[in-house]
């Protein structure tokens, strides 16, 4: 069974009800990434009200200390400046999202479909930011500890749009606005760069299919990122042809197949992500003598790329920036 470390909350299960007692601008730096190391002075100095996808949020002004729920809501945080003082998983935050590293000594707060009530009231935060995949129940017991901001992961209709939504939603909380906007116009420059490079090698519009896969039993399962995925989203703002035309899911744009499903992608540039720490590569390890893999075209042509680790598929900019450099290499190589 895959680690559920390597998914979304929404997609390791429901969380239950009771929760477990214990349990910036930012242009980019030398390596491409944005420039975390410190925020600027909050701008606003009374009252904060942000529109959420549950309501409106009042907070008494902006927000220093933010307990993070959700992976990508912590790079997001950390991508503005902005170190979480509590952080839902910190291991598995620091082993599937090295784009942005988080503080290995942030307090952990439990699981994030199932935080601890008891960690998170300890650090007396000024504002706890989730997604809307947590359980309702549950996001009404922390907000009697801390107000409570909770966004979709994701939405496949319009995954760029949800990313600058999140982005100006988180900067608004915080007193980060205006680096936010910053960081989302280095993004949309890093696009643009992107694709000029793809272009000026002759690989504008070039076709490609995108996933992850794990292995249970001996057998491989595979995801696939349909447009309305993030990294779907990233990748049709560079003009590349999404291979796998198959509908995902409607919040994060997934859809699941197997090595048979892979025939439908024919002639394009293969990119996957694995994690060892998440039982090895199924790609590599599952399907080296798997005939209906062999017999692929792009696996006969050579064009199979593991992207590097630590690129968080349902990120911000940050790791959206991260997969546009890989993926520009592996389609310029």
């Amino acid at each position: 069974m895959r680690s559920l470390r390597a998914l979304p909350a929404a997609l390791v299960g429901t969380a239950t009800a009771v929760l477990l007692a214990a349990c910036g601008s930012s242009e980019p730096a030398a390596n491409g990434q944005p420039d975390t190391a410190s925020a600027p002075a909050a701008t606003t100095a009374g009252p904060v009200t942000v529109t959420d996808d549950r309501g409106t949020v009042t907070l008494d002004g902006p927000a220093t200390r933010v307990v993070s729920l959700e992976w990508g809501l912590t790079e997001n945080l950390l991508t503005l400046g902005v170190k979480p003082v509590g952080e839902a998983d910190v291991k598995g935050y620091n082993t599937w999202d090295t784009v942005v590293p988080l503080d290995p000594s942030t307090a952990d707060v439990g699981q994030r479909g199932e935080p601890s009530l008891e960690a998170i009231a300890a650090l007396d935060p000024d504002l706890v930011v989730t997604t809307t995949d947590l359980s309702e129940d549950v996001i009404k017991q922390i907000e009697k500890t801390a107000p409570v901001v909770a966004l979709r992961g994701s939405d496949a209709k319009d995954p760029i749009g949800h990313l600058r939504r999140t982005l100006d939603v988180l900067g608004d909380a915080t007193g980060t606005a205006a680096k936010a906007d910053d960081v989302l116009a280095a993004f949309d420059q890093h696009v643009a760069d992107a694709k000029a490079k793809l272009a000026d090698a002759g690989k504008a519009g070039a076709a490609f299919a995108m996933a992850d896969g794990w292995l249970s039993d001996g057998e491989v399962s595979v995801r696939m990122y349909a447009t309305g995925s993030f990294l779907g989203g990233v990748a049709d703002l560079l003009g590349l042809k999404n291979a796998w035309t198959g509908a995902g899911d409607p919040d994060y744009g997934l859809a699941t197949t197997d090595v048979e499903g892979l025939t439908k992608i024919g002639d394009a540039t293969f990119l996957y992500v694995a994690n060892d720490t998440d039982g090895g590569d199924a790609f590599v390890d599952g399907l080296s003598d798997n005939a209906v893999w062999k017999g692929l075209p792009f696996v006969k042509g050579g064009d199979v790329h593991r992207l590097p680790d630590g690129i968080w598929m349902f990120g911000g900019p940050a790791s959206a920036q991260a997969w546009i450099d890989a993926t520009v290499s592996a389609l310029t190589a």
